[in-house]
Order: structure tokens, then sequence, then C-alpha cells
């Protein structure tokens, strides 16, 4: 089943249409994040796993990112399915809907080393890579997650923020690349396509999304988005400036893209591989490209935060989910790329449509030309992301 497009972004710091104020509003202050006293350490800030004793778990997740039952949505058939082999109770709630907002609900307890009340997070990449940076989220025991070791993706291994795994482990993946309604234009390849091409002119959406817009800008100019310098960021920031100044950018959107896409009113964009399968579920003329400089790619990650007191359930249903067949089940609905080796032979007896589609099981080509942006420090985050808002006009 294909899931319905998410009004809300996972990937985004806030929708392109909320101010610069707003953003540092709802991000909890990002030039606060890392002050002395938000920061925790494993030895100052301990925590007590009550696993062996109470059997339960609370799961926070983002909106439509979970497998629900096709004749009742009150049902979610891979974590019932948990529930009932493993014995543990889950309360999961779809209470994260941004990142920074996210990151204001739950800070101040972190901060001060007090609990969230949640036992599993999901954060994108960069966000749960600041909450390591600042030492808010516990370290897992390999020995509880055997089928992470076993069946982690290569393409997310060694990640600059986790290399071992041991604190973050991916609940889905995707990319961020280019796409097109072919009903309204014609074939595109390339990001200097996207920004110059005339006929798409005042046609054409790139994401709010610093990581990913920049991430693609970057590598379009022949450098490396995982390890780029401050000049090379402005190189690919003055040429994202001449497209929004010449009018080829309409604006900056989150998944609000999707709709516009679909009907024709864009013609093309930046945007993510999983909105884009499901878009093309009702219009095979709208199509996803990775463009021949490269996609990004990124993650969403499960993590324990600090005073989780059900780390050793959090790690039995992490290795749950990694287990093919069940990694299957949850990739069918959500159409994102599956994190877990082994899940697309499972895949063919539940969809072989979906077990072709390399935007859900890629190839090794198409991984091969797919980069993870750059791990930020604090200076960096704050200096970057405010050149950006300056230019898309945040």
């Amino acid at each position: 089943m294909r899931t319905p497009l998410r009004s809300l972004s996972r990937r985004g710091l806030l929708t392109g249409t909320l101010g610069s104020a707003a953003l540092l509003a709802a991000g909890g202050s990002l030039a606060g994040c890392g002050t002395k006293g938000a920061q925790q350490t494993e030895a100052g800030c301990v925590s007590e796993d009550l696993s062996g004793t109470e059997k339960k778990i609370a799961f926070s997740n983002w909106p439509q990112y979970m497998d629900v039952d096709e004749k009742d949505e009150s049902k979610r058939p891979s974590l019932d399915e948990f529930v009932t082999t493993s014995g543990i109770q889950v309360t999961y709630t779809e209470d994260i809907n941004d990142n920074n907002e996210f990151f204001g609900k739950v800070q101040n307890q972190l901060a001060a080393c007090r609990s969230t009340d949640r036992d599993i997070i999901v954060l994108s990449d960069w966000m749960a890579a600041r909450m390591i940076r600042l030492g808010w989220i516990q370290k897992l025991d390999p020995g509880k997650i055997p089928n992470v070791q076993a069946n982690l993706l290569p393409s997310l291994l060694n990640r600059p923020f986790d290399a071992e795994n041991r604190i973050s482990i991916p609940w889905q993946s995707g990319l961020a690349g280019l796409a097109y309604n072919g009903s309204v234009t014609r074939e595109l390849r390339t990001v200097d396509e996207l920004l110059t091409r005339p006929d798409l002119r005042g046609r054409v959406t790139a994401l709010s999304e610093m990581r990913d817009t920049m991430g693609l800008l970057l590598g379009a100019n022949g450098h490396d988005p995982s390890n780029f310098t401050a000049a090379q960021f402005d190189d690919a920031l003055h040429k994202l400036r001449k497209a929004v100044d010449s009018g080829q950018i309409r604006r900056f959107t989150g998944n609000d893209y999707a709709p516009d896409l679909a009907k024709g009113d864009i013609a093309a964009c930046i945007g993510w591989s999983g909105d884009v399968i499901q878009l093309s579920s009702a219009n095979d003329k709208v199509r996803f490209v990775a463009p021949d400089s490269g996609a990004m790619l990124y993650s969403d990650d499960m993590v324990v935060p600090n005073k989780a007191t059900h780390r050793g359930n959090a790690e039995a249903l992490i290795n749950y989910y990694y287990e093919p067949a069940v990694a299957a089940k949850l990739a069918a609905y959500v159409n994102y790329i599956c994190p877990v080796k082994g899940a697309q032979a499972e895949m063919e007896k539940i969809d072989p449509e979906l077990a072709a589609n390399p935007l859900i099981f890629p190839d090794d080509a198409l991984l091969a030309k797919s980069t993870v942006f750059m791990t930020l420090d604090e200076q960096q985050e704050r200096e970057y992301e405010g050149k950006f808002q300056q230019v898309i006009g945040a």
C-alpha cells in the first residue's frame, strides 16, 4: 500500500514560508544549543534501564511513517506483531512533525538530564547528530541488536556522527534529487538545467532543507557535499542566488511541492524520492531523477534519549525491524529507501513492482553517486543556515 503524501516535511527545518525569527523560535535558539549548560556526558547523566521488570516502550515517530491496516487504520500490523511476539507493550505516538520543533519540545529536559517520557524517537540524521554532539543520546549494546550488525546497508555504515552504529540506527532512508512532470515539460537530467533552462523559468521549486538543496548544488559545481570548504559553499550559494534573482525558482518548499508537481502547476523541482514514488503511482509521467552529478542520501534515525528507562526493550524493537521480512512490510507502506539488506527478496512476496523499484531498493550504481551531507559543527550550522535563509527569503 502506498501511503498518502505527508503534509509535513520530516527533512525540513521548517516550511519555506516561515521567517527567520520563527525559525529561531521553533528551533530552540540554535545559537545556544551547544552551550556548556546544555552539554551532558555519559558519566554525568546516568540512565537506569528497567526493561527487566517493565515490559513497555514509549515510541515517538513522524506521521505516516508506520504501516497501517488497509481495513482498520487503528491497527499497525508490524508493530502489533512485535507486541504479540515480544510481550512488550508499545505506546506509539506520531508527535514529531518537524525536527527543530521537536528539539524545542525536549531540549529543556535533555539539557537538564531529565526524562522526556520517551524511549525511542526518530530524528533526521542531522538532528540526531546535533543531539549526539550534545551528549543527549544513550549508547546501544551491539549484542542486543545483531540484526542491525548483520543487515544494515553498507551505504549507511561509517557515518561521521556514529561510525560504529552505537547511538543511532536508520529507520528509513531516502534520496533528494530532481523531479519533473513529463506531462508539462521534457526530460530533466542535471541541476544546471533546473536552474537555467528558459522553458522552466518560474515553474521550478527547490527545498527549504539546506542540506538537500545545497548538497545538490555543491555536487553540480564539482564539489564534494560530504567534505567541502566555506568558499565552495559560497560558490554554490551564488548559483542559487542567481536562480532566485532571475525568477527561475518560484519558491522554496517542504513536502508541499508534491501536489503542485502532480497537477503540473510546477514543471520541475528538487524533491524527495519517497514523495515522487507516491506521485508516480498515479501518474507515470512524474519522474524522479538522480542527477548526473549525484543525489543526496539521508536517513531518519531511531535513537534512545537520556533518562529513557527502557533501553533494552527499545533495542528489542530496533532489532525486530531489522528482520528482512518485517522491514519489507514497513517499506511496502512508506515507500522510502529500506535500510535493511535482504528486505528486497522479502518484498518480492508482497509487491514485485516495489521490489524492482530502485528508489526503495537502490542498486550499486545509484548508491555510488549518492552522498551524505557533511556533518556540521555548531558554528558551521549557524553560518551555513544563516546564509541559506537569506537567499531563500525565509
